[in-house]
């Protein structure tokens, strides 16, 4: 037997598509098969498996472990959860590996796989290498056996096992994500006055979109934080893996002023230490490592992209705009919202301030949100070399870790493709709104340059 996955689900760190649409059981199936083929090929014996809140995670879930077993593979499955969970698992229980079956922050009729092997994440040319094998039926044979696992308990006792106090009032949104069963469980031992926002979990998203990086997204959690004067908000994406913040006043605390306060007492225990963030970052973030003591370090964006740089450089702390942040510092190296909702409180606890103060204290700066562009999904990649074509005949500043990053004196922009949707996302800061409107002038000449016009909404 052979299968084809449609191309576009074959995503740089992960496998993502429209259930329906591009994305099958028989995708599930086949996947499972490959996975079994190549996991033994490295050794693996036994994965573990998780799924999220979807409404066809259960049916996907299915058709994986079916594939997964009759390629030869064990299956611990460990149930409904967030992704961080199934992470945890594959670190804590006797298995090999894992996929988490989630759409993560799309929308609702998207799902997908966030897979582990020996050795960490499976993204980019082994993503691809797993179509290849796919595409010629290099499967195994066997009958593997599948066992269940309840792990939630162990997994949020875990996120709580040595934290180091601070007792405030919190408002959290899990919104109808995977997040929210987890969370129940996290504030009763956690201490401090709990009020949540959406913790049952449905697949449909009936409240907002689960993505906390988006500001509309948060407006329930801030109208909650004034409703009952609390001293911050949190928030969590579909599958539990990336954090949103507000303060107290309901401003937005952005990915990377979290990692700024985050990053202080890492720092403190571990002086020197490299400390990452995606290319998206303000520049005031890698200032402020520097003067912490820490070494900054500008990385490409991408969950599996930044475990991969933590583990070669030894980095214990990393995150990304998109509020994705990894401690390998007292935790495992992967991305978990819920553990840094934990250490937020412990930073703001050690700081003796509170995040409205910490906010108020960070260097001004005017930035846009991420700008979204549309874009065919077989020019998004295209478009980015034509701008750093041009960019670079100019003679412009360009950093090309991750897209373009251009310094200019009023500041910087960045132009990159999503790895996970056919749109460009820009972003730009300034130290002043005149300096930023022309930065944002110069992204939309770039673009109307390789005839991309920005349409209304598009951030």
């Amino acid at each position: 037997m052979t299968h084809s996955f449609d191309p576009t689900i074959l995503r740089e760190y992960d496998i993502r598509g429209i259930v329906g649409r591009t994305l099958h059981e028989e995708d599930a199936y086949a996947l499972g098969r490959t996975f079994a083929a190549q996991g033994q090929e490295m050794g693996a014996k036994k994965l573990a498996v998780g799924r999220d809140g979807r409404e066809h995670s259960p049916r996907l879930e299915e058709a994986l472990i079916r594939g997964l077993t009759e390629g030869g593979m064990d299956v611990v499955r460990v149930g409904q959860g967030p992704s961080p969970m199934l992470y945890w698992a594959v670190s804590e229980l006797d298995v090999d590996g894992g996929i988490q079956i989630t759409g993560s922050h799309n929308p609702a009729d998207y799902n997908g796989f966030k897979m582990l092997l020996p050795g960490g994440s499976v993204f980019g040319a082994a993503i691809k290498a797993l179509g290849a094998r796919a595409a010629e039926g290099r499967w195994s044979e066997g009958q593997g056996q599948v066992t269940d696992e309840d792990v939630m308990d162990r997994y949020v006792h875990r996120l709580v096992e040595d934290f180091k106090g601070g007792e405030y009032r919190i408002g959290w949104d899990a919104g109808n994500g995977a997040a929210g069963p987890a969370l129940g469980k996290l504030i009763k031992l956690l201490p401090g006055e709990h009020h949540t926002l959406f913790t049952d979990v449905d697949g449909r998203f009936p409240n907002h979109h689960p993505d906390p990086t988006v500001e509309k997204n948060l407006e329930h959690l801030k109208a909650l934080v004034r409703e009952k004067n609390l001293d911050f908000g949190i928030a969590f994406d579909g599958d539990g893996d990336r954090i949103g913040a507000v303060d107290g006043q309901g401003r937005v605390v952005w990915g990377d002023q979290l990692l700024m306060i985050l990053a202080g007492p890492v720092l403190q225990e571990h002086p020197g230490a490299t400390i990452i963030a995606d290319v998206k970052a303000s520049q005031t973030l890698f200032d402020r490592i520097a003067e912490m003591g820490g070494k900054p370090l500008m990385w490409k964006t991408g969950h599996s992209l930044i475990k991969s740089k933590m583990k070669e450089t030894g980095a214990p702390l990393a995150g990304e705009m998109s509020g994705h942040i990894f401690f390998k510092h007292r935790w495992y190296g992967f991305d978990d919202a819920l553990y840094a909702s934990v250490r937020l409180i412990e930073a703001l606890a050690a700081a003796g301030k509170s995040l409205t103060q910490m906010r108020d204290e960070m260097p001004t700066s005017v930035s846009t949100p991420e700008l979204r562009f549309p874009v065919d999904e077989s020019r998004k990649f295209a478009v980015i070399e034509e701008v750093r074509d041009r960019l670079s005949a100019d003679g412009a500043t360009v950093d090309a870790t991750d897209g373009v990053r251009v310094n200019t004196p009023e500041g910087w922009w960045l132009l990159r493709a999503s790895n996970t949707q056919d749109v460009l996302v820009a972003r730009a800061e300034a130290t002043d709104q005149r300096g930023l409107d022309l930065l944002v002038t110069e992204i939309d000449q770039q673009l109307a340059l390789s005839e991309i016009e920005r349409t209304e909404g598009d951030h």
